[in-house]
């Protein structure tokens, strides 16, 4: 049996799509925000900590 005709059985499957779509253009939007409100010093302080040693 396909794997499709189990989802066929499931009552309300269609949500999950949906659901997941928002949620990641949720987090990602929280992320761009974040990453454009940043504080400058930080984000200079973050990119060089690998050098720092």
């Amino acid at each position: 049996m396909k794997f499709i005709n189990y989802l066929k059985t499931i009552d309300g499957v269609s949500f999950y799509p949906m659901a997941s779509l928002i949620l990641f253009t949720m987090f990602f939007g929280i992320v761009l925000f974040w990453v454009f409100k940043a504080n400058k010093n930080y984000i200079n302080n973050a990119k060089n900590i690998p050098l720092n040693d």
